[in-house]
């Protein structure tokens, strides 16, 4: 049995970033939860002692990790919080100057000093409890990381300046996890990594992550398994083999591509080429005739032209992505990039993420609309503005299609799945009508 504290102590971990960040928030609120009562996450209401895990990706993150740090320094100036704790990514790749310039902050961790940062509340490090995280997402889903840091030299990515080497868990205390949050309640896994296709090289000396994903899809009441952050370079296609083999794993890909252009995937060292990443989704498509690809671009990239550009616009329009995100450029101090003039007018990186975007919409609308008709398995997150509000497997929680089921003609049930008939779409979203619920 665990002996908690008896002090008034009151902790709040406060999140910003990323799916791999809030994983890391969790497995140091589950830590700390080995001592102490009063933990709750993103939630400040009378603590007294703040954590702040920061993102430090892009201009715009290291922007809002700052301006949270400053105002819980204001926080403990006016008396409202006794200690201010800084972890995460900006504090390990800016941990100096960090503590040069805002001295209210207690003290500063790294992305690898977990033990370090719990020792600040006089608590030992419990690798076991790993596997017990108490995850803080919605009772029916849960993300699961599966390796720590990457190997790739992408020239515009600061992620190993603030993660590491790629380093990958093992199978078995992948398999743990999972069995723990099914016996929670967890019904959807969705893999995250810096670099999923990676997995496995550093301890099988292979690329493991087909076996993991038959693992994980023999977990008794895991019925989703969605993979995020797969890299295209060196694709194991015995991953699209599993996901046709095993219905647990959904029909949907996250391969961030970046780029199109071969000048452009050339200077941002993606060590791979257009006509390479065209027959690659060619080669999915194949195999899986219905998957969804979600794929990223980073636009304004230092040396980026309008036909580059063009070029890009016209690979989007041919290969028909089923879902897509667009990234402006960031120019990052210690990364390849940061030789490069960054040449790319902001209004420019601006009007080029809305023409792309714009491209993507009039494709989303169409395949929204190519669905009216159809009965869909839905899982439901929540209800809203008087709607249920779930995802089919093709997507996945707050980047993707939602599908809405007004609450005052039909009832679901928030965490369960329900076959839904299609009944109108509209450019991100669709309407429907439960026909049974299961």
């Amino acid at each position: 049995m665990r002996t908690k504290s008896t002090d008034q102590n009151k902790i709040a971990v406060i999140t910003l970033g990323c799916s791999k960040n809030t994983v890391d928030s969790e497995n140091i609120i589950t830590q700390l939860r080995s001592k102490y009562d009063h933990v709750r996450h993103n939630d400040r209401r009378d603590a007294n002692i703040i954590v702040v895990n920061t993102c430090g990706f892009i201009d715009l993150a290291k922007e809002e990790s700052i301006d949270t740090i400053l105002h819980y320094s204001d926080e403990k100036k006016k008396g409202n919080i006794e200690k201010l704790y800084v972890t995460g990514c900006l504090s390990h790749r800016y941990k100096n100057d960090l503590e040069e310039n805002i001295p209210e902050v207690d003290a500063f961790f790294g992305t690898m000093e977990l033990p370090a940062l719990l020792s600040k509340f006089d608590v030992d490090y419990k690798q076991d409890l790993i596997g017990e995280r108490q995850h803080s997402t919605p009772p029916h889903y849960a993300f699961l990381k599966i390796s720590e840091g990457c190997n790739r030299t992408c020239s515009f990515c600061a992620i190993p300046l603030m993660r590491g080497k790629h380093i990958s868990r093992s199978i078995d205390s992948l398999v743990k996890e999972a069995q723990n949050l099914a016996k929670l309640g967890v019904k959807e896994l969705m893999l995250i990594a810096q670099e999923l296709t990676y997995y496995g090289l550093d301890l099988y000396k292979k690329r493991a992550l087909p076996e993991l994903l038959h693992a994980l899809a023999d977990v008794e009441g895991i019925e989703w398994i969605r993979l995020h952050y797969a890299y295209p370079t060196k694709f194991p296609m015995e991953i699209i083999e599993a996901m046709a083999e095993r219905p647990e794993i959904c029909n949907y890909l996250d391969i961030p591509f970046q780029h199109a252009s071969d000048r452009m995937l050339k200077r941002m060292r993606r060590q791979t080429t257009a006509q390479y990443q065209e027959q690659l989704i060619r080669d999915i498509r194949s195999i899986v005739p219905e998957i969804r690809i979600r794929t990223t671009f980073l636009l304004g990239f230092p040396g980026e032209t309008e036909e580059d550009f063009q070029y890009l616009k016209d690979q989007v329009q041919e290969l028909q992505f089923d879902r897509l995100g667009v990234f402006q450029y960031s120019h990052e101090e210690g990364t390849r990039a940061w030789e490069y003039e960054d040449d790319v007018p902001s209004e420019v990186k601006v009007r080029r993420s809305n023409q792309l975007m714009e491209i993507q919409s009039h494709i989303s609308h169409l395949k929204n609309n190519a669905l009216i008709g159809q009965q869909m398995k839905v899982l439901f997150d929540r209800k809203e503005s008087g709607y249920f509000i779930g995802r089919t497997e093709y997507d996945s929680p707050e980047v993707d299609n939602e599908v809405k089921i007004d609450a005052q003609k039909y009832f679901a049930r928030v965490g369960d799945f329900a076959q839904v008939e299609i009944t109108d779409a509209e450019i991100y979203d669709l309407h429907g009508k439960i026909v049974m619920n299961e």
